[in-house]
């Protein structure tokens, strides 16, 4: 994989140019995306510049990112050759840095959960996940050093573990998702895709000025850790439990406290109150598609859509209360620890085209709002990551207790 933190050492060493870095992606898209399939589009002719802290680094955007250079198409025949007025601000911050928005990333329609054509950059016979397939698989197959995703349910955590890069979803709202395509205002967090954890935090602390986020490598202490496993969320593969297995070992050797930790019934409510929030509002968020436009979508959303006209706002707002008995509860937890450590997907990405996995291990904590981190886990066969979570706010945390895990578990 292409690392920004790798890519920007070069560039202030000399050794490599802004320019150089640029054509290293563009010869990367050449040579792997016929397979992959990660790009919507690309631009031919990028415009590079010397200065900026990101300077030299290509970033993948998925296409329900406003930019108004290339179009943003949502995934979906309703919006081919659609083409914004301006750039969204998180698109604005980034050329701002320096970088360059070299690729458009494919994305489900609407970021739901239909699949779209790209690969698993591991095994062309594999879902790379969703719905920021695109961007997760441009980066694991080593295409870009950066791209940005969203999650609503899972989808930047889910995919980064099936195509083995480092993610974060970060706190909630801590990036801005003006110019971003809703489908759930109370959900909807922008994220972002690495080939390590010090390259997403290092990303992060530039995109979002707060510097204190990107620890360079400095130890965290001795973090409690809690492993969590989700009972309520049905088991996993033991590919997955393996993988969990290996980052508690290697947060132990590295000096942290792990305990075991079963979340109160609360969470398990919460939990099921997610697809409530998320249908409800992607009814109104879609409304002027559904209404205009009900026989384009996709074969998944547009029976999830159907489904979505009964839901009633006393639904709503019983569901709006779990979560946030749920979120009270967890900022209280967190007293007691410093991070949780959980699965970040099911087991392997499933054998098939036609899905974008499961998201079940994802939900419970983008509704909590918290930010989350998938550090890949070395093993045998396909990528599977673990999942390091912290408080509200605790980006900086969470990403510090992530590389020391995988820090342990590289060496």
């Amino acid at each position: 994989m292409l690392s920004l933190v790798d890519l920007r050492r070069r560039i202030e060493a000399g050794t490599l140019t802004p320019e150089g870095a640029i054509r290293l992606s563009q010869e990367a898209i050449l040579a792997r995306d016929p397979v992959v399939r990660a790009t919507v589009v690309t631009d031919p002719a990028p415009a590079v510049t010397d200065a900026g802290p990101l300077a030299g680094i290509a970033v993948g955007v998925k296409d329900i990112i406003d930019t108004a250079a290339m179009p943003t198409q949502m995934g979906s025949p309703i919006y081919e050759g659609w083409q914004p007025k301006t750039d969204a601000p998180i698109v604005m911050r980034l050329k701002a840095l320096g970088a360059v928005v070299l690729a458009k990333t494919t994305t489900s329609p609407f970021a739901s959960v239909d699949p779209t054509e790209t690969t698993n950059p591991h095994d062309p016979g594999h879902t790379p996940g969703g719905s920021s397939a695109g961007s997760a698989a441009a980066v694991g197959a080593g295409m870009l050093p950066l791209a940005l995703g969203t999650q609503t349910g899972g989808s930047v955590i889910r995919p980064a573990s099936f195509c083995g890069c480092a993610a974060i979803k970060p706190s909630f709202r801590l990036l801005p998702t003006v110019g971003v395509k809703t489908f759930s205002w109370a959900l909807d967090t922008l994220g972002l895709f690495g080939a390590g954890v010090g390259d997403v935090a290092h990303a992060l602390a530039l995109i979002a000025a707060r510097p204190a986020i990107d620890l360079g490598g400095t130890p965290p202490g001795t973090p409690r850790v809690m492993v969590v496993t989700q009972d309520f969320a049905e088991a996993p593969a033991p590919e997955a439990k393996s993988a969990l297995d290996r980052a508690r070992q290697a947060a132990e050797r590295a000096g942290a406290l792990v305990r075991d930790f079963a979340l109160p019934p609360e969470f398990a409510a919460a939990f099921e109150s997610h697809g409530t929030i998320q249908d409800f509002e992607a009814r109104q968020a879609l409304a002027w598609e559904y209404a205009h436009h009900r026989d384009a979508l996709s074969p998944r959303l547009g029976p999830q859509l159907d489904a979505a006209q009964g839901l009633d706002a006393a639904a709503y707002d019983d569901a709006r209360r779990k979560a946030h008995r749920a979120r009270r509860l967890l900022k209280t937890l967190f007293s007691d620890f410093d991070a949780i450590l959980t699965y970040s997907a099911p087991g392997f990405a499933p054998r098939t085209l036609a899905s974008t996995g499961d998201a079940r291990f994802n939900r419970l904590w983008t509704l909590m709002g918290v930010p989350c981190v998938n550090v890949p886990v070395p093993g045998d066969g396909l990528p599977v990551g673990v999942q390091v979570i912290a408080r509200f706010g605790g980006d900086g945390r969470a990403l510090a207790v992530a590389a020391m895990i995988e820090g342990a578990l590289e060496r």
